[in-house]
């Protein structure tokens, strides 16, 4: 566990705008994302997220010019995935400012991509990002997709994100797909039990209503916490997130 719990604003990119929907679908545009990016980082955000969610259903190259933009507006960490198929795009983006990229069809497609990017750039770099729902076509009962969520695999999440870990991911997003926009809390058990497979930094997504809802999610086994609607549409801040979590006893940045 890490020593304070992270909190983190995630946007999604589509056409250069930033959007949310729920399960994935009926997407609503959300803000510029340099605006919120700037906003977010004056906020207090720990690090941020882009997810170009139509990049790797498209097969189109990762949005670089929006990166570049982003890296000279914000000075927090911040990850970008969507895309993302080679070291080369990895060495782009990190050049073009991002601090960490996320990957997720192109290294269910080919898994030694993760090797290769944690070999030449460092695992702490590479999050694997894993757009989870619930299955009964896997031993988990819980099934990794890929294109936006839109795809199934087959594939157990469990025994993916476990791989992933030897295989040299330095961070796992799991994104519950289940949960994703509806506001209903994160999914605790999924939570729970990724984090009895893995011992890497893991950000939990999916499900974020309320302030209350941020808290169990740490004690579930996250390391840090990532939301989207509720951030973009003003349902509540960062900064009460942050206040909830310290008032529930956990140490925050």
């Amino acid at each position: 566990m890490s020593l304070a719990a992270r909190v983190i604003p995630c946007l999604d990119v589509k056409d250069g705008r930033v959007v949310k929907g729920v399960n994935f679908m009926d997407l609503r545009d959300a803000g510029d994302p340099i605006e919120c990016a700037r906003v977010y980082a004056t906020e207090g955000a720990d690090e941020l997220v882009f997810l170009d969610v139509t990049a790797s259903s498209s097969g189109r190259a990762p949005t670089y010019d929006m990166v570049n933009q982003v890296a000279e507006e914000i000075f927090i960490p911040f990850a970008v995935g969507g895309g993302i198929r080679s070291c080369d795009d990895v060495d782009r983006m990190l050049r073009e400012g991002a601090d960490k990229v996320g990957v997720n069809t192109a290294a269910i497609a080919r898994p030694e991509l993760i090797s290769e990017i944690a070999r030449r750039f460092g695992n702490q770099v590479l999050v694997l990002s894993a757009d989870v729902r619930r299955s009964t076509a896997t031993t988990s009962g819980m099934e990794v997709t890929t294109h936006g969520g839109r795809t199934g695999t087959g594939i157990d999440a469990l025994a993916w994100l476990a791989r992933a870990q030897d295989l040299g991911a330095g961070e796992i997003l799991l994104n519950s797909m289940d949960a994703d926009g509806t506001k209903q809390g994160f999914d605790l058990e999924m939570i729970e039990r990724a984090r009895e497979v893995v011992d890497l930094p893991l950000i939990a997504s999916g499900g974020a209503g309320a302030v209350e809802h941020f808290a169990p999610a740490i004690r579930a086994g996250a390391d840090a916490v990532l939301a989207a609607s509720v951030f973009h549409f003003g349902d509540f801040t960062i900064g009460d997130v942050k206040a909830e979590l310290a008032r529930e006893g956990i140490d925050v940045r």
